[in-house]
């Protein structure tokens, strides 16, 4: 199969529910239909070393490092035009010891440390192989990618993001998703690796011996093809499109804005149960507590980080918006009618005017400028001397009930943004080994089934506030790299013992 985008009989195994504790959709909601079929062989036309069903940042990413390994593989991708989550997140992953932090002056950091933020997050429930895994892999992989790829990386330097102890974010200057889906997407076309788009994959074949023989899937005329592959990797994401199982394992993100894809249908999941597969951190996700409403758009999180704050309807602060932003959309939900107002001034909004997301929903109306406290209050719906209590409490030296400590009190002019809490994507899934090995019920490992992404469990535990910001990112970026360096041993492997 040439390189470039191209659009266009065993025991089946249905799959659409789980025998137990079932996480998939409830009544009334349509869930995918998905198969696992059985066979000695599979009867493709075509066969390739390694086949990867997603094409967003964790696809992409392992297939431009099995093309530098010498090793073919494929690209298969359900939408016409690769993009998933990553290119509807903000592009940040969070790496140490790199070349760009080294160019930047930053020379303190490394996997150790990286390491050891990503348990503090997670309160030392982050999978420890995993976690481990991915802090020495996330570096060489950024490199890799920048050195071999073109992929031009900045670190913004000029805060810190929530957890984090170095500046480690890095991204490409657009400072979005889609600015990085591009660069990949540019690279594995100039590589020539064959991307298959609207190829809805439904089926697994395995054999009897639990090895992966290759995929069926589905073009949108209805026809069913067939791929033959040595080794497979599943880097299709989570289940945040999966209302059901939204409803099912986050109950409290059942009703919230889902600011993710809606392939995040939870394919992995399925396929993993109906094969006996272990799964991991069921109940971890990323919320975001700065999705604009009703614009629809991502606030950035660097406003809170460096002096903002979130007010409710009733004029007061609720939580320490500096201990993340995947925890305070929870916070932001609990609020009257589920919204908060995101309030700043002016050296403030230079900041978030330097982020893409922003300027789109300030262009679409979301911003609102107040000359002083009693517009502002007005604004809001609440009482102004309530507000201005609020405020003025953020000059005070010492720290606030909630912990926070301000380095200085907002000026007017003030600026608002009215937000809600939104679901962005899951960090529960397959329960794979450090090298993307996706393992069994009783810890053992399929030989040549890997999954990476969102597809795996991630590394913030199972709940919302142990996601360290880039978690998302980290996963797709490390786990590529890796899953990419497992495969291309197995091959090896094969021809050196046939």
């Amino acid at each position: 199969m040439s390189g470039g985008v191209v659009s266009g009989g065993g025991v089946d195994v249905g799959v659409g529910g789980r025998a137990g504790v079932s996480v998939v959709a409830g009544a009334g909601t349509a869930s995918p239909v998905r198969h696992i079929r059985r066979a000695p062989r599979i009867d493709a036309e075509t066969h390739v070393s390694v086949a990867i069903v997603g094409a967003g940042a964790c696809g992409l990413t392992t297939a431009l490092m099995l093309h530098d390994a010498g090793v073919d593989c494929v690209l298969l991708e359900r939408d016409a035009v690769p993009a998933g989550s990553t290119a509807l997140s903000s592009g940040f992953v969070p790496a140490p010891g790199t070349r760009a932090q080294r160019a930047q002056g930053i020379d303190d950091d490394s996997a150790e440390r990286f390491l050891t933020d990503i348990q503090a997050k997670a309160h030392g429930r982050a999978a420890a192989e995993l976690a481990r895994a991915y802090a020495g892999a996330v570096g060489p992989a950024v490199d890799a990618l920048e050195a071999r790829h073109g992929i031009e990386w900045i670190v913004l330097d000029d805060f810190l993001y929530p957890g984090h102890s170095r500046h480690r974010m890095h991204a490409l200057a657009p400072k979005s998703g889609a600015a990085l889906m591009a660069a990949l997407l540019a690279a594995v076309e100039s590589a020539g690796i064959p991307v298959v788009t609207r190829a809805e994959v439904d089926s697994l074949w395995m054999d009897d011996a639990d090895r992966a023989l290759g995929i069926g899937y589905r073009r949108p005329d209805g026809r069913e093809e067939l791929l033959g592959c040595d080794v497979l990797v599943l880097a299709c994401n989570g289940f945040g499109g999966n209302a059901g199982m939204v409803r099912s394992l986050l109950p409290e993100m059942a009703h919230a804005a889902f600011g993710g894809h809606v392939g995040n249908d939870g394919s992995a999941i399925l396929w993993g149960e109906a094969l006996g597969a272990r799964l991991r951190d069921l109940g971890g996700y990323q919320g975001h507590g700065s999705w604009v409403t009703p614009q629809g758009a991502l606030m950035s999180w660097a406003v809170m980080m460096e002096g903002g704050v979130q007010i409710n309807r009733e004029g007061r602060r609720f939580h320490d918006e500096t201990l993340g932003y995947s925890e305070a959309a929870v916070h932001v939900l609990a609020q009257p009618g589920g919204v908060a107002w995101n309030v700043f001034d002016e050296p403030l909004l230079a900041l978030a005017r330097g982020f893409p997301d922003f300027r789109e929903a300030e262009a679409a109306g979301a911003l609102r400028r107040c000359e002083g406290v009693a517009e502002l209050a007005a604004s809001i719906g609440c009482d102004p001397a309530t507000l201005q209590a609020t405020l003025d409490s953020m000059g005070s030296a010492a720290p606030a009930s909630d912990g926070r400590v301000f380095r200085r009190a907002l000026e007017s002019p003030y600026f608002a943004v009215k937000v809600t809490g939104a679901l962005f994507h899951t960090q529960g899934g397959l329960d794979v080994a450090g090298d993307m090995r996706v393992l069994r019920a009783d810890g053992s490992a399929f030989a040549n089934l890997l999954a990476a992404g969102g597809a795996a469990g991630g590394v913030s535990g199972d709940a919302v506030w142990g996601y360290l910001s880039g978690n998302g990112l980290l996963s797709a970026v490390a786990g590529g790299y890796l899953a990419a360096r497992t495969a291309a041993a197995f091959i090896e492997s094969a021809k050196e013992n046939p």
